[in-house]
């Protein structure tokens, strides 16, 4: 018997990044790829979209017409992600379900305002259980100890979501989109945030982000369309757990937070691009946590794949 995931291909992927880290409103580059958001309403220089420490996107996928839509992940405030969702003028009631990559804070933000602009009772929250982990904290030196703000079960659920806890694949939205659920940790050089911890019955635990996942979309004829939120288990690590759950090798888009950014991580930028150089994506959009660092290398390696992405930014893959 197989275990691999059946995941429908689909004529056409469409990412829709609610808030990133980044924003430039008079970009002007436009594509039959890249879609940007222009800070002008009703013929004046009125409309605001912002950008910070967080990720919030909605995977869209399309087969026969057929429109299919996640949200992946709520940013870092409490309603930045909500603010640009209105100021973009989408329908946040196309959402069918949301995916959590993992339980920090940049990523949970606006979930009670998004929600509240969903309008779904009882809607779906796909999570690794993991992401309820506390208490959970960076550590700077011995004495000094930054928490992450708690994420509640009972507070999710006074909001009218049904919680639905998985560490293995699960397929969304007409079995168009894949919950990635928990990624094995298989190279030598991804190896996590080296100052991150929790505690479990007293017991500091160094805290490998095992609630961290990611989105799959299988796009007929190019491959595999892969979104991170921040890719703590790795990017590489990432797509290679994508290309064995679904059995696709091809992958066409590599998206989302690489983790890159920061000192710790800058001894394994080149070897990340030189493993996505053997994976040969057709496109690469770091995103969020990759770092300035990290996307110039990038660019500047891989230029014909490269894709900037930002706030406000609607990709479209056919």
């Amino acid at each position: 018997m197989s275990d691999k995931i059946k995941l429908n291909e689909v004529d056409k992927v469409e990412i829709t990044t609610l808030i990133d880290n980044y924003i430039d409103g008079v970009a002007m580059d436009g594509s039959d790829i890249i879609s940007r958001a222009y800070p002008i309403k009703d013929g004046k220089i009125s409309n605001s979209i912002l950008a910070e420490h967080g990720f919030s996107a909605i995977a869209t996928t399309q087969t026969n017409n057929k429109p299919h839509s996640v949200l992946l992940d709520f940013g870092f405030s409490a309603d930045g992600a909500a603010f640009n969702a209105r100021a973009l003028g989408i329908n946040m009631s196309i959402i069918e379900a949301l995916v959590l990559s993992h339980g920090h804070s940049d990523h949970t933000g606006a979930l009670e305002s998004l929600t509240k602009l969903i309008g779904k009772k009882k809607i779906r929250l796909f999570l690794h259980t993991q992401a309820f982990t506390k208490p959970r904290y960076l550590k700077y030196g011995e004495d000094i100890k930054v928490s992450f703000p708690e994420l509640s079960r009972k507070e999710i659920q006074k909001l009218g979501i049904e919680i639905e806890e998985s560490a293995k694949p699960v397929t969304l939205a007409d079995e168009s989109i894949l919950y990635l659920g928990e990624i094995p940790r298989l190279t030598d050089f991804e190896k996590g945030m080296p100052n991150a911890y929790y505690e479990e019955n007293g017991k500091e635990i160094f805290d490998q982000n095992l609630d961290d996942t990611s989105l799959v979309m299988n796009l007929k004829g190019k491959g595999l369309v892969i979104l991170s939120g921040c890719a703590h288990a790795g990017i590489i690590n990432t797509v290679h757990h994508a290309r064995k759950v679904t059995g696709v090798d091809k992958v066409h888009a590599v998206m989302g937070g690489f983790h890159l950014t920061g000192p710790s991580f800058a001894p394994i930028i080149n070897r990340v691009i030189e493993e996505l150089r053997q994976i040969n994506p057709d496109y690469i959009i770091p995103t969020h946590c990759t770092g300035r660092n990290a996307i110039n290398a990038i660019e500047k390696e891989l230029p014909a794949k490269f894709l900037l992405n930002m706030s406000g930014t609607k990709l479209t893959f056919v």
